[in-house]
């Protein structure tokens, strides 16, 4: 809210200065990718849209090229990190300008937990035993596995990596997810749910686990760190009791998949100069700082001259969010994370994957069904 506020602060004195009305309309997260399809297919809608994650690379086609923008911004910001860059390039043009990554870890009552005699899980094995015991004391972790752009993905894809897995060879064609390694993970997924879990995370959004933590209902969720900046002004028995850490290391090692915003300029918009031109000031340093220090954390620039920025050390707390993103992978590994990789990803086919076997569909048959739904994909 502290980041939306400021945002249209800066859209009003941008306004001013370019002698135009700026009108923001926000709507949930999950139903900007309906909105897009039915604009770009009526050709009205928003001139500026904020796309989720790699989604422009489904558009392009649709989009303005700010290629411009997106060299100048990264030029004078210490250029572009990779993770950014390519969820925005297709066809050798920028057709979004990054705006920011999610940070994004584990969150968990580290007073719980120590209260239990336990410290935060630093293997696969401890995070069983840890998530056994507090959900013995009706403290359970807590995952969404429901169709929600952000939490699932965050948790499915890196499992799979983690455990070795991957969707595609790396020539970007072949689908090589029906793999010893990938049932592993769903069978290890099926025993964390039934051990560890809250049960109702089938149903899950991204909010859902945000609500149980605040409201004391679950001990660990993975998120971004919104949980504990919500906390700081309104529960401050959950803020004071509240740490975060890395993903253990799997078989494979340690991975993340990081969600991301990015601006996007419509090309049947009749205002694509001023468009692009309120995008370059709100990504200029003089702007963009402010806003990067409002969000507290929750975002990690595209941009690498804030790799070493003072807010990162402020509170050892969130230490550990800018770390991921060494550990990070894009959608559609080994190959590029093109235009497929990101219908697989909007299809939410690794979620459902895990979904149904945790349902009760076998973990070598539920695999065996993702890898069809990719080979739809990928083998058109």
């Amino acid at each position: 809210p502290a980041a939306d506020t400021l945002f249209d602060a800066q859209a009003h004195e941008f306004g001013k200065q370019a002698g135009a009305t700026i009108r923001i309309e926000r709507i949930n997260q999950n139903d900007i990718q309906a909105r897009v399809t039915a604009s770009v297919q009526s050709g009205a809608g928003a001139d500026i849209v904020t796309i989720a994650n790699n989604h422009a690379l489904l558009y392009d086609n649709a989009l303005v090229d700010v290629s411009d923008i997106a060299e100048e911004v990264g030029g004078k910001q210490g250029g572009w990190f990779d993770y950014a860059r390519v969820n925005c390039v297709a066809g050798g043009r920028w057709v979004g300008v990054p705006h920011f990554i999610i940070s994004w870890a584990v969150t968990y009552r580290e007073d719980w937990l120590q209260a239990e005699g336990l410290r935060y899980p630093q293997t696969w094995d401890e995070f069983r035993a840890t998530g056994k015991k507090m959900k013995a004391k009706g403290k359970p972790f807590g995952q969404a596995f429901g169709h929600s752009i952000n939490d699932p993905n965050n948790w499915c894809y890196p499992l799979v990596w983690m455990w070795g897995g991957m969707e595609v060879d790396k020539d970007g064609r072949t689908v090589v997810l029906n793999r010893k390694a990938t049932v592993d993970a769903v069978k290890w997924n099926n025993v964390l749910w039934k051990e560890c879990f809250d049960e109702g995370g089938l149903a899950w959004d991204d909010s859902n686990n945000n609500r149980a933590f605040l409201s004391q209902e679950i001990s660990l969720t993975g998120n971004a760190p919104s949980i504990y900046v919500a906390a700081r002004g309104k529960f401050p028995d959950v803020y004071k009791g509240t740490n975060h850490g890395h993903y253990p290391p799997g078989p494979a090692g340690r991975f993340y998949w990081l969600p991301a915003w990015n601006s996007v300029v419509m090309k049947y918009s009749k205002s694509q100069k001023l468009a692009k031109d309120f995008i370059r000031y709100y990504m200029e340093r003089a702007q963009y700082d402010k806003y990067f220090e409002v969000m507290d954390t929750f975002g990690i620039p595209g941009t690498r001259g804030y790799k070493d920025h003072p807010l990162w050390k402020k509170d050892p707390k969130t230490a550990v969010f800018p770390e991921t993103l060494q550990y990070a992978r894009q959608v559609g590994h080994a190959g590029p994370p093109g235009r497929k990789a990101t219908e697989a990803l909007s299809k939410y086919i690794l979620v459902d994957m895990f979904a149904k076997s945790i349902q009760g569909l076998a973990p070598e048959d539920a695999v065996k069904w993702a890898e069809a739904e990719l080979k739809k994909i990928y083998e058109a």
